[in-house]
């Protein structure tokens, strides 16, 4: 089996504050966090035009203008007739 030995001392006080915060060992919060970035590059390889589809998006379906109206406690009761 091959060892992974990092030298970066924030480094090893990250993986060590992720695997306390995570109940788990170094290995395993380094693991977990290593899968996690893969399967982020796995998704982003199987869906490259996304970003594009949603600017195309936003394009057509643009945000009205502000109203400057509160959305306070009181806006959200109004909504419900609940004053």
């Amino acid at each position: 089996m091959a060892s992974l030995y990092i030298k970066d001392t924030a480094t090893t006080e990250l993986a060590t504050r992720l695997a306390l915060r995570l109940g788990t060992s170094k290995t395993a919060a380094v693991k977990q966090a290593l899968q996690a970035i893969e399967a982020n590059l796995d998704r982003a390889d199987r869906h490259p035009e996304a970003p594009a589809w949603l600017k195309k998006f936003w394009r057509e379906h643009p945000l009205p203008a502000p109203t400057g109206l509160k959305a306070d406690k009181a806006f959200f009761d109004a909504l419900s007739d609940d004053l």
